[in-house]
Formats: structure tokens, C-alpha cells, sequence
């Protein structure tokens, strides 16, 4: 009998001793939330090489439409974007980001101007918010807990809250709190953080009638006057841009690309 007990007791201590390593393994957790992340992002980035035609509006405090923008991004594999900027008040305009780093390029200008992720575009719009559109990779997650989606829903925990900290020096936010969809992690909710730790915005986010893309980004100011900015993406299109668009010394000499 107490052979039997023996035998049966090792498997369970096996299977006991295996739950237990998955548990403290963070590979394994990381493994996870990476691959929620990712899911995340496709439903702002659909392909590797992209084109993005972008509308960007800034609401008064009593809602009326204030001013509006539109750009034309080219998100690239390898943390590569370049945003063309189409109005006319920033005709010829050009914003690249390599990594990293960020140039701001002026059409009467034959030198190209380091900025930051932060730079405003228009708005509570930044550089940032506009060129870079990926968290998987740029930010180490960790689960925080199942949540509401909103924070006045008290009854419902239909999201997944994820707190990620920067994974890089050249990110816009040194931390966001961000909030998902359980099952298929759309992206509905996020704080973001500068670097003093401060709460510089709120984001909300629309997605299309499918359900399948984020249409709209919603930033709400909160180190100011709670103004309201609106990134709409009105079009997607893969798209591979030649090699030398997103060479600085290029652009400074090509007024224009298309």
C-alpha cells in the first residue's frame, strides 16, 4: 500500500513541481505578454512596411474643430518611419526616425534638425504619437490584473490592464498603462507617462465597424488645459519605401518625393 502511495505521489509532485516553474519562469510570462502586445499592435500596424495617410485635429474646449493637419507616414521594419507632412502651412515638411533618433526637415533648408520623440506636431499631437506605432518591442509588460475597460464601469472586467515600462531610451512615453481587449487584445485605453513620471495624456481608441482596425486616437491633455486631439488613420497601404528616403542627407536635398 505504501509502495502504491509512493508511485502515485511522484507524477503528482512532477506535475506540481513543473506548474510551479512555469509560474516563476518570466521567459514564459514574457514570451506571453509579448505576443499580446504584438497582437495589439496590428490593429494600428496590419504590415511591416506601411503607408499611413493621417489626419490630425485639435478640439477646443467647448468641442469645435480648432485646427487640422494631414500626413502621410511611412512606417518601415526596423523602427524606420518618415512622415511627409501635406498641408499647406507645412508643405515640404519632413519628419525621419531612425531608431532612435529623429531629424525634423525644413524645405528650405539643407540641414537636417535633431528633435525629440516628444515635438509637437499639432496639438497634443507629437512626432512620437504620429511616426511610431509599435509597443511590442519597445516596452517590457507586465500584467497588472484583469480590469474594466473604463474606469467609471465598476462592474464589468472585459480588459486586460498591462503596465509597460520602455525598453529603449529613443520611446515617446517612459511608461504606459495600457488596456486591452481579454480575448482578441485590441488596444481600448492608455495612459502615458514622460519620463519626470508625470501623466502627460490619455488616449482612447475607436475601432472600425469589423472591429478589425483602430481608426481613431484620442488624446486627451493632462498636464494643460485637457485639450482634445484626434488621430484619425484614414487609409492604410502596404508600401516599401526606397532606400534613400530614409537617409537624413537625402531628404535635405529632395524637396520632394512623390
Amino acid at each position: 500500500m505504501k509502495a502504491t502511495a509512493m508511485l502515485l505521489a511522484r507524477p503528482i509532485a512532477s506535475l506540481a513541481a513543473t506548474l510551479a516553474a512555469l509560474v516563476a519562469s518570466p521567459a514564459s510570462w514574457a514570451l506571453d505578454l509579448d505576443t499580446v502586445l504584438r497582437n495589439a499592435d496590428h490593429y494600428r500596424m496590419s504590415a511591416d512596411n506601411l503607408q499611413v495617410d493621417t489626419l490630425v485635429q485639435t478640439f477646443t474646449l467647448s468641442g469645435e474643430l480648432d485646427k487640422e493637419r494631414r500626413y502621410t507616414v511611412f512606417a518601415q521594419a526596423g523602427r524606420q518611419s518618415l512622415v511627409l507632412m501635406q498641408s499647406p502651412a507645412e508643405k515640404g515638411q519632413k519628419v525621419l526616425m531612425l531608431g532612435d533618433d529623429f531629424w525634423l526637415l525644413m524645405p528650405n533648408s539643407q540641414r537636417p534638425m535633431r528633435i525629440t520623440p516628444m515635438q509637437k506636431l499639432l496639438g497634443d499631437a507629437s512626432t512620437g504619437d504620429i511616426a511610431t506605432l509599435s509597443w511590442s518591442g519597445d516596452y517590457r509588460a507586465t500584467l497588472v490584473g484583469e480590469e474594466a475597460c473604463q474606469p467609471d464601469d465598476t462592474s464589468a472586467r472585459g480588459c486586460l490592464h498591462l503596465s509597460l515600462q520602455a525598453a529603449r531610451k529613443g520611446v515617446t512615453y517612459q511608461r504606459i498603462e495600457l488596456w486591452l481587449g481579454k480575448t482578441r487584445h485590441e488596444p481600448v485605453r492608455a495612459d502615458l507617462y514622460v519620463q519626470s513620471d508625470k501623466l502627460a495624456k490619455q488616449a482612447q481608441f475607436t475601432l472600425d465597424k469589423t472591429r478589425a482596425m483602430v481608426t481613431d486616437m484620442i488624446l486627451i491633455d493632462q498636464l494643460g488645459k485637457q485639450k482634445r486631439t484626434t488621430v484619425s488613420y484614414l487609409s492604410r497601404k502596404p508600401r516599401s519605401v526606397p532606400a534613400e528616403w530614409l537617409n537624413p542627407m537625402f531628404l535635405a536635398r529632395s524637396p520632394s518625393l512623390e
